[in-house]
């Protein structure tokens, strides 16, 4: 063994390089707060390692990036941790570069001759925020697509270069497949690239100029190897055991809803680490907002830069040291200050909300197989989805669900000039519907016409009630809520059947019942009709177009004919029906509502 490594030394001068490595001399010996580069290149190594393999299984196309990491994620072995070391070692290594710049300044170690290797540090730093910058975008959801659009334009402001810059790595006028794989082709081959080119410099300088030992010493210079490398292996392997943790109490990396450039996200924030810019902004509206994006990050970068030149001066070393702590400071109240903010908007908060559940469909959906037009499709087509977007686009203007806008934003319940819509021909909304005191509310009346029509007119006529009056009252509401045959109330309905066809006898008699005002099962001659009321077909044929004689003709209040406008397309129009019914496709493509 002794002869084998003789000969490879003789070929290679491995041992010198070993030497060269392991034995550097540390100026009063080891110390913890030497360990920062090292975890840094640790964590670097453990991006590239992770970073191949998923690579091994990713597919940059912007209809094939958001599923292939779905795959990753939920169905590749072992894919979620993959994802999720490499996703909190980027966040790891922002906390550590921090870290590693206070040491370096509080040390002194960026002043002469040290100036050139604190330059490519400065150069490390802005590479590592640029690598989490492009891969945010590569999952393809929501979240990274308009985060995305909103740095990009930040790009665009810079003076002179700005726009041809932005169509750069935009990849043309639009935000789409090219821009995609610009953003990959930085994150996975130039960006890291150029890092390890400067890491190798940055280290090559360390070493021609040796550690800027903290004074006064506490002991005798010591080699590199052992006492240092123990020290820096067990901070390596502390950060190792923080992302670990995080990996496995968030599951992996967050993955949200397929990228949908026709719909606005509301809820998209850069990562914790860009806040204070976030934040920064708010501060500088309309045409100064290039201030705050360009001029004052640029002199503040400059600052940094100038550090060495500026540590010579006979206060310049506390100048910098109140200068970096103010910046850092500053940073991190304005990133406290966007938490908060957040918190308390409850727009924002219904918007997270939404991108949540948004998610977790996609990734129901998506469990069945994604068709060959890509995940968006399957969003696109889900009444679950859509349903609450199209209601409240086209319907919470006049009507509330559940007292919100489908959305989840809470209305006014006074500002209701039409009927709420939760539990539409349920067995319980049509009871309260049928109930003597419902015109003095707007749950089901709101502020029509119909508040003072022949309906609420006789409904107010109605109490008190005999006790026979209110049993065939109760027939009347399980015959008229059973013709929706929703899938939630199925089995009550088929248990009561006795009931509800007592119901439908009364209903149908011309002179006391139901039909003396309205045309049910081909009797009675007005409308509107309440044969099949409430059904899915019911609902559908009334939100196109509800001024038909079969409805309420020319006594409709107000009621847009959506599909007889063209207002919505026949799709639109079943999504919204079948999100207000609460019943929706399942993965498998199967109805959740009966036949």
């Amino acid at each position: 063994m002794a002869d084998l490594r003789t000969w490879l030394d003789q070929r290679t001068g491995y041992r010198g390089l070993v030497r060269e490595a392991l034995f550097e001399n540390v100026p009063g010996g080891a110390r913890w707060r030497y360990v920062w580069g090292s975890t840094l290149t640790f964590c670097f190594a453990v991006q590239v390692i992770t970073g191949l393999f998923l690579w091994m299984s990713y597919s940059p196309s912007s209809q094939t990036a958001w599923e292939s990491v779905y795959y990753i994620q939920h169905q590749m072995w072992g894919g979620w941790f993959l994802r999720g070391l490499h996703h909190f070692t980027a966040q790891a290594m922002t906390v550590l570069l921090v870290l590693h710049l206070m040491q370096v300044v509080i040390d002194g170690a960026y002043k002469a001759p040290r100036e050139v290797n604190f330059w490519f540090g400065v150069v490390l730093l802005l590479f590592t925020l640029v690598l989490s910058l492009t891969g945010y975008l590569l999952p393809w959801d929501q979240n990274g697509y308009w985060s995305t659009a909103v740095s990009t334009n930040i790009v665009g402001m810079s003076p002179i270069v700005g726009p041809a810059l932005q169509t750069l790595l935009v990849g043309g006028a639009s935000y789409g497949h090219h821009t995609l794989t610009r953003f990959f082709a930085l994150h996975a081959g130039l960006v890291p690239a150029l890092i390890v080119v400067f890491i190798v410099g940055h280290v090559a300088l360390f070493r021609r100029h040796g550690l800027t030992p903290k004074l006064p010493r506490k002991g005798p210079d010591e080699g590199f190897w052992p006492e240092q490398i123990l020290r820096d292996a067990v901070a390596c392997l502390a950060v190792l055991a923080a992302v670990v943790f995080l990996v496995v109490r968030e599951h992996g990396a967050p993955l949200g809803a397929p990228a949908d450039p026709a719909e606005q996200f509301a809820a998209a924030r850069p990562e914790w680490y860009f806040l204070f810019l976030f934040e920064f902004l708010k501060y500088f509206p309309g045409k100064l907002e290039i201030i705050g994006a360009i001029v004052v990050p640029t002199l503040l970068l400059l600052l940094l830069v100038a550090m060495p030149l500026l540590g010579g001066w006979r206060l310049g070393h506390r100048f910098n040291l109140g200068f970096l702590g103010v910046m850092l400071l500053g940073a991190g109240l304005l990133t406290w200050k966007a938490v908060a903010a957040d918190r308390g908007d409850e727009s924002y908060q219904v918007a997270r909300a939404t991108s949540r559940r948004d998610a977790a469909r996609a990734v129901e959906l998506a469990s069945a197989g994604v068709p060959i037009t890509g995940a968006l499709t399957l969003v696109r087509d889900d009444a679950y989805t859509q349903g609450p977007r199209i209601f409240s686009r086209n319907c919470a203007s006049c009507h509330r669900f559940d007292g919100h806008d489908g959305l989840g934003n809470v209305l006014p319940q006074d500002s209701i000039s039409a009927s709420d819509l939760k539990g539409f021909a349920s067995r319980a909304w049509v009871r309260g519907f049928l109930h003597p005191d419902s015109i003095l509310t707007h749950r089901y009346w709101g502020g029509t016409a119909h508040t003072e029509g022949d309906m609420a007119l006789w409904l107010a006529d109605q109490s008190p009630e005999s006790d026979e009056e209110r049993v065939t009252r109760g027939h009347v509401v399980l015959a008229l809520s059973s013709q929706a045959r929703l899938a939630s109330q199925a089995a009550l309905d088929q248990r009561d059947s006795a009931q509800i066809a007592a119901g439908i006898a009364f209903m149908r008699n011309t002179s006391t019942g139901c039909a003396e005002c309205h045309v049910f099962q081909d009797v009675g001659t007005d409308s509107p009709e309440l044969t099949g009321w409430g059904s899915r077909q019911w609902m559908i044929d009334f939100v196109h177009d509800p001024s038909h004689p079969r409805f309420f003709g020319r006594d409709n209040d107000r009621m847009p004919s959506y599909g007889k406008e063209k207002s919505l397309s026949d799709r639109e129009i079943e999504m919204v029906v079948d999100w207000i019914r609460e019943e929706w496709m399942t993965p498998k493509g199967v109805a959740r509502r009966p036949r």
